[in-house]
C-alpha cells in the first residue's frame, strides 16, 4: 500500500484529514510506549540498532551493509538480526543465500546476508542469542528501534532527508511510529540521508530538534565498468521511494523511457514481469531495477535485468567512528 499523500505534508501544513486521525496516532503511540516499557536481555557483545521513527524505507539497509562493512574493517566478525519481513519463515533461521528464496525469508535478509551472516527472527532476543553462539561479537539489529527484546548500547535514527519526519504526525495521521521528541530521546544518532538540497531541506524543518549527533549521508551508485550512458531503460522498483533510483540512472545519463513504481516489496511474479520485459522490447530499452528488487526476481529473468547497486557514503565518519571506539570495536 501507498501512503496517504497528507503524510507527506510538512509539519507547519494543517490538513483536516490528518486532524481528524490524531486522536487515532495518540493512541498508537501510547501502545508503542507501553511496549518499550518491557525490559530487554542483555547479549555478551555489543548491539547496534539500526531503525527509524518513520514507517516504512528509509534506508536502513545501505545503513546496515555500511556498518557491518566498517565493523569488518576494523577486524570486527559483526551479525545481523532481522524480522524478516515479506517472508514466510518462522522461529530463527540463519540465511543461505544459495538455499533461502526471498519468498521464505524476505528480500531484505537475503540482500543483507551477502555483506554478514545473517538471521530472521521474530523473536530478536532469540535471533541476538543465536548471533552470539555463532561467534559474532557485534551485532547489528536491523528495525529494532521500537523493538525492546534486546538491550542496544548504540542506537541510530535512519531518515529520509527529503522526507523527512513528514507531516510530524503519528500512524494514521502521519508516517511516524511515535512522536519525533519521543523517539530521538532514545537515540544515540540520527543519519539522514539525502544530497544536499534535501539535507538544507531536512536542517530547515528538523534541525533545531536534533540534540544528538547528526550524521548526514547519501546513496551512491556502485559503478562496475557498466556504461549507463545513454541506455535506453525501462526502469522498475519496489523500494520506499522509487523516484530515488529512478533519479540516479538520469544522473549516470541513462535515458528512462518509463518508470514503474511498485510497491514496497511487491512479489515479482512471472506475469508482471512478462508484461514488463514486453513493454521494453516494444520500446527498444533495457529492464532496470534495485539491488533489493533483484533478489526477488525469478531465475528464469535473473540474467534479463540489469541491477543498479548503491551504497551509502558518509559526510563525517568520526562520530560514527568515536562511538564504535566507545563501544570497544
Amino acid at each position: 500500500m501507498r501512503p496517504p499523500g497528507f503524510w507527506s505534508l510538512t509539519p507547519d501544513t494543517g490538513d483536516w484529514r490528518s486532524t481528524i486521525l490524531t486522536p487515532l496516532g495518540s493512541l498508537y503511540a501510547a501502545a508503542t510506549a507501553r511496549r518499550l516499557r518491557r525490559s530487554g536481555i542483555a547479549l555478551d557483545c555489543p548491539v547496534i540498532c539500526v531503525g527509524n521513527i518513520n514507517a516504512g524505507g528509509t534506508g536502513k539497509t545501505p545503513t546496515v551493509m555500511a556498518l557491518v562493512e566498517r565493523l569488518k574493517a576494523r577486524g570486527r566478525s559483526p551479525q545481523i538480526v532481522t524480522r524478516g519481513y515479506g517472508g514466510t519463515a518462522r522461529g530463527v533461521m540463519r540465511v543461505d543465500p544459495a538455499r533461502h528464496p526471498a519468498s521464505l525469508v524476505g528480500d531484505e535478509p537475503l540482500l543483507l546476508s551477502a555483506f554478514a551472516p545473517t538471521w530472521i527472527a521474530r523473536d530478536r532476543a532469540a535471533g541476538g542469542r543465536a548471533a552470539v553462539a555463532d561467534a559474532a561479537d557485534a551485532v547489528v539489529l536491523d528495525d529494532g528501534f521500537q523493538n525492546p527484546a534486546i538491550d542496544k548500547d548504540l542506537s541510530i535514527v535512519v531518515v529520509d532527508a527529503w522526507a523527512g519526519f513528514g507531516n510530524g504526525r503519528v500512524i494514521p495521521a502521519g508516517p511516524l511510529r511515535e512522536k519525533v521528541e519521543t523517539g530521538l530521546a532514545r537515540a544515540d544518532m540520527v543519519l539522514s540521508i539525502g544530497g544536499p538540497e534535501d539535507q538544507r531541506r531536512f536542517d530547515r524543518l528538523w534541525g533545531e530538534r536534533i540534540t544528538c549527533p547528526h550524521l548526514r549521508g547519501a546513496l551512491r551508485p556502485l559503478l562496475t565498468g557498466m556504461p549507463w550512458a545513454g541506455l535506453r531503460a525501462l526502469a522498475f522498483a519496489g523500494i520506499g521511494r522509487p523516484e530515488k533510483f529512478f533519479g540516479t540512472l538520469e544522473e549516470l545519463g541513462a535515458t528512462l523511457v518509463r518508470a514503474e513504481a511498485l510497491d514496497d516489496h511487491q512479489p515479482l511474479s512471472a506475469a508482471l514481469l512478462s508484461r514488463l520485459e514486453r513493454d521494453a522490447a516494444s520500446l527498444n530499452a533495457q529492464l532496470v531495477t534495485t539491488e533489493k528488487d533483484a533478489v526477488r526476481l525469478p531465475a528464469a529473468f535473473r540474467s534479463r535485468v540489469l541491477t543498479l547497486p548503491v551504497r551509502l557514503a558518509l559526510d563525517d565518519p568520526a562520530p560514527l567512528d568515536a562511538a564504535l571506539d566507545r563501544l570497544g570495536l
